[in-house]
């Protein structure tokens, strides 16, 4: 059992009782009938259930790409327990009424806890405050406009003012858009010899130094979504050795791709922040080891088939990630030895829960039982077509990848749990 919010790492067993983790090395009398559920856990690591503070579920308005039953059908088979949906829906979320619809869609499907994050601005068109009070009264657990950036920085301060009374942070997309204008893929070498519009990586840069610099002037907490550039990395690792309420997350195809994969001009490689060179990957990885990067995450993002099979400038950005994420962080973080599973776990658990204020992502006595339990040897091939997700826009179609959440457990029942044991799918 590894626990990072208790810097536990040892053998035990768990007992669950009423939907609580009721209490560890429970002896088993030599046997184990007189228990509801035995679950072998044996060779496995039992986790606090994962979180994942950026999914982009679609409902309501894009259910062609995926609906909030799929999404969280999507996450509960990656081995997530609870997920924050990002509010860039049609109409956005940005009402207590639509806020409810989530909540309501999400009971329904009953797969996993979903958390709602809600508009910073009005149907996010960054010209007016959304009603930040009445959205953290419905349940909103932060705002952002993700999808774009909070652009009007007078706008962006008096958010984190508001958001001071209700101590929620913004979590907001890093980009100037000027800068980026028509791109397609990072502004470098590889953007320059296949002749594609760039996105260079200053823009995104800018944009965390502003948002680092305003939150420093008000005192509010920023969170820096999907960070790709070694620049970015450097100004938040300085602006938090100076206090600045900054926290920041990297995806799994940041720190694993770069933009040399866009030679295939397969647009399941596009992406925003787009894919960069190998110096950003490092630096990102570099990020992940020291702790200015706190949160891993899958910023999953479902599109259609038609619509990423469009040409590659017309194609939209993103891919699917919460089915690959723990796979890849086992396969390209732990193995490697960049990261020990105490520190990977503590990324995907204790830490977005404290950045969101949930009560979740640890196995403490008397914690709702979330847990997930991950088979760290098991080898798999990844493959699009058994995805829950109702989208397969994936990059990683026929990886080989290593470590998959086995049984996933919510609130004390068991939601997933995978069928075949070891070996290769």
């Amino acid at each position: 059992m590894i626990d990072p919010s208790q810097k536990l790492d040892r053998i035990t067993n768990l007992l669950i009782q009423d939907g609580r983790v009721a209490a560890y090395d429970v002896p088993s009398n030599g046997s184990a009938s007189h228990y509801d559920k035995t679950l072998d856990a044996t060779g496995k690591i039992v986790s606090p259930g994962l979180i994942d503070m950026h999914v982009h579920l679609r409902e309501p308005g894009r259910e062609e790409d995926e609906t909030i039953h799929t999404g969280t059908a999507a996450a509960i088979a990656g081995g997530f327990t609870s997920i924050a949906c990002i509010p860039n829906t049609e109409p956005p979320i940005d009402t207590q009424a639509t806020v409810e619809f989530v909540q309501h869609q999400a009971a329904r499907a009953d797969h996993c806890n979903v958390y709602v994050v809600a508009c910073v601005s009005k149907n996010r068109e960054g010209k007016e405050l959304a009603e930040l009070g009445q959205l953290v009264q419905a349940g909103a657990v932060a705002f952002s406009d993700d999808g774009a950036p909070v652009y009007d920085p007078e706008l962006m301060r008096r958010a984190f003012e508001y958001c001071l009374m209700f101590d929620k942070p913004i979590l907001n997309h890093a980009e100037v858009r000027e800068l980026t204008q028509g791109g397609v893929m990072h502004e470098g070498l590889v953007s320059l010899i296949l002749g594609l519009p760039g996105m260079p990586a200053v823009a995104e840069d800018a944009m965390t130094g502003r948002d680092i610099a305003l939150a420093e002037a008000t005192g509010g907490r920023i969170h820096i979504m999907h960070v790709s550039s070694s620049g970015s990395v450097d100004i938040i690792r300085r602006a938090r050795s100076r206090g600045v309420r900054v926290t920041t997350e990297v995806c799994p195809h940041h720190f694993t791709l770069t933009d040399e994969s866009l030679r295939t001009f397969d647009s399941n490689y596009k992406m925003s922040p787009p894919l960069r060179g190998q110096r950003h990957v490092d630096a990102c990885i570099a990020g992940l080891v020291d702790g200015t990067i706190e949160v891993i995450c899958s910023d999953h993002a479902p599109h259609a088939l038609e619509k990423k099979m469009r040409e590659l400038d017309q194609a939209p950005f993103g891919i699917v990630g919460l089915e690959t994420a723990v796979g890849l962080v086992v396969t390209r973080l732990i193995e490697p030895g960049h990261l020990d599973w105490t520190t990977a776990l503590a990324k995907m658990t204790i830490n977005p829960a404290r950045i969101l204020g949930i009560d979740k992502g640890t196995l403490r006595i008397g914690a709702d039982a979330d847990v997930t339990i991950i088979d760290p040897a098991v080898r798999w091939t990844v493959d699009p077509a058994k995805f829950l997700s109702k989208s397969t826009n994936t990059p990683y179609r026929g990886w080989k990848l290593q470590g998959r959440a086995e049984t996933v457990i919510v609130g004390g029942r068991v939601k997933f749990t995978r069928h075949g044991g070891n070996g290769e799918e």
